[in-house]
């Protein structure tokens, strides 16, 4: 059975509860320095970790995803001081493991590239302002690496899951990777990356964390369905990031963040995607627009996408 998570928010007592009135499931944290320990010693601290984890609980939750401490370039290029984060996010790994969190997430330097698109606010419906990005909006477009660059990179990502995936095997934790966001061309956590990662290592504990509005970004609902089915079917899924996008990358030269029933795509075939291939993690609404009225907090938007998803969920048991 799918379930629905939210962002962790600032975890205050308003903000949880407003979580479990909207009947969400869990919290997922997004950053690498989101919990003690990690800005002092480089990796969380166990018992100020658990302890939040019993705060979550205690509201009917549990923690779903966290985020490893972040790898930059000086790891990625091989500067100094890169072996320590290796250190600190296998440490960081360990801590995750003893707490009993299931999935984490590793953010990579240098799996983006910066500056090819134009970002601008796109206006929707009601004058809600969303993110936007265009390839013909920007004129002097930066040099992308080259081959040889782009193989180095990659010699120093399989250097770090070649440590995190023997531990994430001990621990029992599932290591999932985010999609490049934005999906440029060659950028490395893309369609072609995301065979290279699964490729490298066939473990059950290595898979993605798979960003439907990223993914639709590169190409729409034809690729969304494609690696939703063929990476669903071999158990890669471990949790999925839920947004509605206009246009693309590879049709319009650029897109839009959309509200769930707004945009390109027709949100009901991904659900349906996801129970045919026996998906049943959760499912996290993501980038979400702020509309009028909006405060702290839980917003708003939050409340519609949770309701949107709960309504297509409840339709899917109807029809399942």
């Amino acid at each position: 059975m799918m379930t629905i998570s939210a962002w962790s928010g600032d975890l205050s007592d308003q903000y949880l509860k407003q979580i479990v009135q909207l009947g969400a499931d869990y919290i997922d944290f997004g950053y690498g320095d989101a919990f003690p320990g990690v800005k002092e010693q480089g990796y969380p601290d166990l018992d100020a970790l658990l302890k939040i984890r019993r705060r979550v609980r205690s509201w009917g939750l549990d923690i779903n995803r966290v985020t490893l401490p972040d790898v930059t370039e000086r790891l990625m290029k091989g500067l100094p001081g890169g072996e320590i984060e290796l250190e600190n996010t296998c440490n960081a790994l360990k801590v995750f493991g003893e707490a009993g969190i299931p999935i984490a997430r590793q953010r990579f330097a240098g799996d983006t590239f910066e500056n090819l698109t134009t970002y601008y606010q796109a206006v929707h419906r009601g004058g809600i302002l969303t993110r936007g990005e265009s390839l013909g909006l920007t004129e002097h477009k930066p040099a992308t690496p080259t081959a040889e660059e782009l193989q180095d990179w990659w010699t120093r990502f399989l250097e770090v899951y070649g440590r995190l995936v023997p531990i994430a095997e001990e621990y029992k934790v599932k290591l999932a990777i985010h999609p490049s966001d934005t999906p440029n061309i060659d950028t490395p956590f893309g369609g072609l990356g995301f065979h290279r990662v699964i490729d490298a290592f066939p473990s059950k504990q290595v898979g993605f964390l798979y960003c439907i509005g990223t993914r639709a970004e590169a190409g729409g609902s034809a690729l969304v369905l494609d690696e939703l089915t063929h990476y669903g079917r071999k158990g890669k899924i471990f949790l999925c990031h839920f947004r509605n996008v206009r246009g693309s990358l590879a049709t319009a030269g650029g897109f839009e963040e959309a509200l769930l029933d707004d945009g390109d795509m027709n949100m009901f075939k991904f659900i349906l995607a996801l129970h045919k291939v026996g998906f049943s993690g959760c499912i996290n609404p993501d980038h979400i627009p702020i509309l009028e009225g909006d405060g702290s907090g839980a917003s708003l938007g939050l409340a519609y996408s949770i309701g949107y998803i709960k309504a297509m969920l409840a339709a899917l048991a109807g029809i399942a």
